[in-house]
């Protein structure tokens, strides 16, 4: 298995993914969803923040992330591929291109919700923590955050040096 970057021609692979998996997703119910989320994916694509996970040609794992809001947007995992180390090689990835000196957020269900147990559990493995509860597309949600990284003076880092 080995991460690449999403581009266009990726685009039909990346989104059968995404159908198997949209039953998980609020917000991805209906082809016309569907067709907002691929346009959404070659926006993020032409920014360089689509990653993915192939198993030889096959896309298992797919990743969106904003370095301008310094957030995870959206994270899959194909089901036969999990527990194998995709979710880890998409998020590592993901942190080398965000701003660690400051707030990064991510969106994941409620603890109350039993599709979260498993997201919830990996955010927290990466130091995320819970923060507000919101709602997002009709579906409630949960805020999490990973705080900046400080050196032992105190001073924020990015990546590995301080920021003075």
């Amino acid at each position: 298995m080995q991460l690449f970057y999403g581009e266009p021609e990726d685009i039909e692979n990346w989104m059968e993914l995404v159908s198997q998996m949209s039953w998980n997703f609020p917000g991805l119910e209906t082809q016309e969803k569907l067709d907002e989320h691929k346009a959404t994916v070659l926006k993020f694509m032409g920014k360089r923040q689509a990653i993915c996970v192939k198993d030889d040609a096959k896309i298992v794992g797919v990743m969106l992330f904003s370095r301008g809001r310094n957030m995870i947007c959206c994270l899959g995992v194909s089901p036969d591929h999990r527990r194998r180390g995709v979710a880890s090689m998409l998020m590592n990835e993901a942190l080398r291109n965000l701003d660690r000196t400051r707030e990064i957020s991510v969106s994941t269900f409620r603890a109350d919700d039993e599709k979260g147990l498993a997201p919830r559990a990996f955010y927290q493995k990466y130091g995320f923590i819970e923060d507000e509860l919101i709602e997002e597309m009709g579906y409630p949600n949960q805020k999490y955050i990973l705080r900046p990284i400080e050196n032992a003076f105190g001073n924020l880092q990015k990546d590995g040096r301080a920021v003075k």
